[in-house]
């Protein structure tokens, strides 16, 4: 199936009990581009706000907006590399801990700000003290941000977890697989014998502990089981094709990623249509990032009609993993409906 030509159509759109590790308790997940670009963001405005008091006028204003963010902006990068590079050790850490040593660093920040405005100062009468200060509070600022955006994973992945497991036990699917299953017993028991193993792997799949991500190659071989339990169903109706590069199976995704977007390409590509309809899965690696596409034929008249309840889950899983480097989209043009995701390696 050639999907390239669709591409231009793609427009960000809206469609309708184990003890928890130490590491999920994690603040200081600072290694995320979205995050730096956030903090100097915030840092840049609170020096430009600081920068109006004693300014007596628009020229001393940038003059002062200058110095300071000279010495902010170092300090906050300073600040966000030291998080990510102790991001194991202080994984470590009761959340409380964690949450203290980020208010130290930022204090430590501070005077490494304040050490490059001394340099550049024409007196010698650097704030030490309040730049110290200044460094632990915007850093507590930053802890806080952080810790509602960990806490914020939680309640995604729980509602993921629940809403792929209904999924996964809907009387119709379940009754279709083992009718097929019942089918093939006397006629061929050793396929019949993979369609079941195929269920139990994805029942299985779905009751297990998860991890924040899984790596992509995992979510392929889920796909293909999934796939493989449906062409028995719907036979030649269903055309799939794989176009995988190796390269990317690398790549971490929140875990049943794919699996709902092949489900849904077979529900309203293949179920409404007599003739059926093809699928298509493909990754490809280019550069440091990884896009990943599934591709339907839609029947002729039709769209790709549903809630967008599977894929809006998927759209803010990959954002709450990846925030900005985690692209979704979705498009239906000339009778082909694609969802193309880009991760990064």
């Amino acid at each position: 199936m050639k999907d390239s030509q669709i591409l231009s159509a793609f427009q960000e759109t809206t469609l309708p009990v184990a003890p928890a590790r130490p590491a999920r308790a994690l603040v200081f997940d600072a290694c995320h581009i979205g995050v730096v670009l956030r903090a100097v963001l915030f840092v840049e405005v609170v020096m430009s706000i600081g920068a109006m008091f004693g300014a007596a006028g628009p020229a001393e204003w940038l003059l002062r907006v200058a110095l300071l963010s000279g010495a902010a902006l170092p300090a906050t990068l300073a600040w966000l590399i030291v998080a990510c590079s102790l991001k194991r050790v202080l994984a470590r850490l009761a959340p409380a801990g964690q949450q203290a040593c980020g208010v130290a660093l930022g204090g430590l920040a501070g005077l490494y700000g304040c050490a490059m405005m001394a340099l550049v100062a024409t007196d010698n009468s650097a704030p030490w003290m309040a730049s110290a200060f200044a460094g632990a509070l915007l850093a507590a600022a930053l802890v806080a941000a952080l810790v509602l955006r960990a806490k914020g994973r939680a309640p995604a992945d729980t509602a993921a977890r629940l809403a792929e497991l209904q999924a996964r036990i809907r009387p119709h699917f379940l009754f279709n697989t083992l009718n097929s299953a019942i089918a093939l017993v006397r006629e061929d028991p050793a396929r019949a014998e993979a369609i079941l193993e195929d269920l139990s792997e994805l029942f299985r799949h779905a009751l297990m502990e998860q991890d924040e991500s899984v790596t992509l190659a995992d979510e392929v071989t889920l796909a293909r089981r999934y796939l493989e339990i449906e062409q028995v169903r719907f036979g030649e109706r269903l055309q799939v094709e794989w176009a995988l590069d190796p390269a990317a199976g690398a790549a971490r995704v929140p875990p049943l990623m794919l699996q709902p977007l092949v489900e849904n390409a077979v529900k309203h590509g293949v179920e409404p249509s007599a003739a059926g309809a093809k699928v298509k899965v493909s990754t490809q690696r280019r550069g440091s990032s990884v896009v990943i596409k599934v591709t339907n034929t839609v029947p002729a008249g039709q769209g790709q009609r549903g809630h967008g309840v599977a894929q809006n889950n998927v759209r803010d899983r990959l954002r709450l993993l990846h925030d900005v480097q985690g692209q979704f989209q979705a498009a239906l043009k000339d009778g082909i409906y694609q969802v193309r995701l880009e991760v990064p390696v």
